[in-house]
Parts: C-alpha cells; sequence; structure tokens
C-alpha cells in the first residue's frame, strides 16, 4: 500500500495542476474576478466561514450517520488512507493539501459554475446552485453513495452563502474548515496510536 505521505503529495500535485489550470482558463477568457466573486479576505468573511462551518461539519455527521445505519455505504477509504502518520504530514495536509483542495474546488463549483455563469449568460443562481452541487456531489463518486449525496447537500449549503454574500472567502473557509475538521475528529485519534503528535 503507498504511504500517506506520497498521497497527500499526489492529491497536492493533482489539484494544484487543475487549479493552475483553472486559473490559466479564467485569465485566457479574461473572465473578471469579482463574477467569480474573488476579493481580499476581510475578517468578517473569515468569521462567516468560520461560522458557517458549525452547520456543515453537523449536517456532514449526521448525514454520515444516517448513511451508516441505512446501510448506504458511506466509502471512508479514500481519507483513511490520507491520514497523516507523523506530524510533518498533518502540517503538510492542514497547512498546504486541504487549503489548495477548498480553493481549487470553490472557484471551480461556486466561483466559475454559480457566479461565472450567472454574469456570463444571466443563468439563475438557483438552477446554477442545484447543477453545480451535482456535479460537486458527483465528483466525490470515490466515497459512494452516501458520499455522493451528503456532498450534493454540502454543495447546496455553500452555494447558496456564496450567492447571499457574495464571497469566495466564505466557502473557502468554511470548505477548508470542515475538511480540516473531518480529518482532525475521525483520524486524529486511533485506538493504536494515543497521540497523533507521536506517530
Amino acid at each position: 500500500a503507498m504511504s500517506s505521505g506520497f498521497l497527500l503529495l499526489n492529491v497536492l500535485a493533482t489539484q494544484g495542476l487543475f487549479l493552475l489550470l483553472l486559473l490559466g482558463g479564467v485569465w485566457y477568457a479574461a473572465v473578471p474576478l469579482s463574477a467569480l466573486a474573488v476579493h481580499v479576505p476581510t475578517p468578517s468573511a473569515v468569521a462567516l466561514g468560520t461560522g458557517l462551518v458549525v452547520a456543515l461539519f453537523s449536517l456532514n455527521q449526521f448525514a454520515a450517520r444516517l448513511g451508516r445505519q441505512f446501510g448506504l455505504g458511506g466509502d471512508e477509504t479514500l481519507r483513511r488512507a490520507l491520514a497523516p502518520e507523523r506530524s510533518i504530514e498533518w502540517l503538510a495536509l492542514l497547512l498546504v493539501v486541504l487549503p489548495t483542495i477548498a480553493v481549487f474546488e470553490e472557484l471551480l463549483f461556486r466561483g466559475a459554475l454559480v457566479g461565472g455563469l450567472h454574469t456570463g449568460f444571466g443563468l439563475e443562481p438557483v438552477l446554477l446552485v442545484a447543477l453545480s452541487s451535482l456535479a460537486f456531489g458527483l465528483g466525490h463518486g470515490v466515497q459512494g453513495w452516501t458520499g455522493i449525496v451528503v456532498t450534493a447537500l454540502l454543495g447546496v449549503v455553500l452555494g447558496v452563502a456564496f450567492v447571499v454574500t457574495g464571497s469566495l472567502t466564505v466557502v473557502v473557509v468554511a470548505h477548508y474548515l470542515v475538511n480540516a475538521l473531518e480529518f482532525v475528529v475521525c483520524e486524529g485519534v486511533r485506538p493504536d496510536s494515543p497521540d497523533p503528535s507521536t506517530r
């Protein structure tokens, strides 16, 4: 089996490449950053994103528990494979990998697919939130049907927050924190490893 460190590097390289391609496309098409709701982060946007994570994490945990209870097969294999084994890997995950994922996915699913298409084609935000959330869920198909449904629901919450606040920062912060919390809560302490910092 591949080490978690190698997998983290692989995810970072893949997501980083996709992010660069997306940014290149935005630049080439001359899409104004304001259409994607990209602004200089403000303390209030960060605070809003932090507050939103409480609802997102609660929804995530509740839906996953419901899925397990009804045997819908939520697959946690990927998260477990990526779970760091050493302190340096935890730092890489929390400070580099997860922020890159949050920025790329929010820029694509909320910034481009909601903000960009609304600004460029005048499509209804409600429709765009629904379609982008479906795409967001299907993009996490590796997590099984429960993962797809839960992620799509999280996408709806993030999409609504994006439309209401008009800020990419809010949803990037919320996305990052819910992912980070999931790793810390679910993988941070294992029965065979009382303290993650000593692994």
